[in-house]
Formats: C-alpha cells, structure tokens, sequence
C-alpha cells in the first residue's frame, strides 16, 4: 500500500513517512520520480496550494498522491509568514535566512505578544479527481533566539504552549503526536478506511 507525498522538504517527507508507516502506507517521495513537475505554488491559502500540489503529481503518475501544506503565522506580524513560510525571505531562501528575517522582525515585540502557530492543510488526491483535506495547528509562540538543533524551518524559534523546549528540541515521535502536521495526518489516517485505495 503506497501513495506519493508531494514535497521536496526531506525533513516533512521523513515525518510523514513515519506516521503513515506506522499503520502500513508506504510513503513515496518525489526523489523516485525525478521527471515529476511540481506546481506552482501560487495559492492564496494552505488548502490552494495543498491541492495544486497533489493533484499536479496526480496528474502526472496517475497514483494517489498526499500534499501538505504548512506555515507559521505570528499574529504581531497579522498572519504572516503564513502561506510564504518556506519563502519568506525570498524566494529560494535558506532556513537561516528565514530564521533571522523572523527574529529581526519580532526584536520589538514584547514577550507577552509573541503568539504564533503552525497550521497545515493536507490533500489526498486520486486519480478519479476525489480530493479530501485534513487540517492540524499547533499552538506557540516565538522565541528571541534559536534553542535546539533538531527538527527544520522555524522549529527552533517556536516554543510549544505548555512546554519550555522549542520544537528543535523535541524527538520526532513526540513532534508527530503534537504538531499541526501530526495532527493533520491522524485525520487522514481515522478517515481513511479503505487502505487499499492505495494500492
């Protein structure tokens, strides 16, 4: 049993195969199919943009295909980065980089206003055109310098609610079962009934 997750991100990628792992889906990344063209990601809202994605590699490979899209909104800075997370500091632009635009721009903000999120839409496409989205957010706020070298994108600057450790200090087990895009995939996984659509 097997879908294609649409992503480049290796560390969502190794995520989301864990999960779906666990209860028997074989994850395949777009790293198998090098002739694959992603889409544009040009939508105004996680879900756009998560259903372009999967359903451009629906198209192309006629298999069931899983797209997430995530971000980080802050709500001093109205939301975003929001849908231009992985491009916040322009396009092709590091982690670091993101990072630091990050910091720079929550330096005046005081500790008690520092709320943020990461929320993800998931679209699990098939070929008959059927598409179903799953949603997870995970609760926090930003740190005023990175703490922990695990995890990726701003996982060292979001401190969970309720804890004292930073995303990128946390296992990916533990991140699985409290984060946005574990939530995200436990709704897909309770949902989906049928693994041998996957087939």
């Amino acid at each position: 049993m097997s879908l294609i997750v649409a992503t480049q991100n290796k560390g969502k990628l190794k995520e989301i195969r864990r999960v779906l792992a666990s209860v028997g889906i074989e994850a395949e990344g777009m790293d198998n199919y090098p002739e694959l063209i992603p889409a544009i990601e040009d939508g105004t809202t996680f879900k756009e943009n998560a259903q372009k994605k999967a359903q451009a590699i629906v198209q192309q490979t006629g298999k069931p295909c899983l797209a997430d899209d995530s971000g980080l909104t802050v709500e001093a800075l109205h939301g975003r980065p929001g849908v231009y997370s992985a491009r916040y500091a322009g396009e092709g632009a590091t982690d670091s980089e993101n990072n630091l635009l990050l910091l720079t721009e929550m330096a005046p903000i005081a500790d008690g206003q520092r709320q943020a999120a990461f929320c993800c839409v998931m679209a699990l496409c098939y070929p008959n055109g059927e598409c179903l989205f799953f949603e997870g957010r995970l609760e926090g706020h930003i740190l005023r310098a990175e703490q922990g070298d695990g995890g990726f994108g701003y996982d060292p600057l979001f401190q969970v609610d309720g804890d004292q450790r930073s995303l990128a200090q946390i296992s990916i087990d533990e991140k699985n079962n409290i984060s946005h895009r574990g939530k995200a995939l436990k709704q897909m996984i309770s949902n989906v009934n049928d693994c041998s659509d996957f087939n």
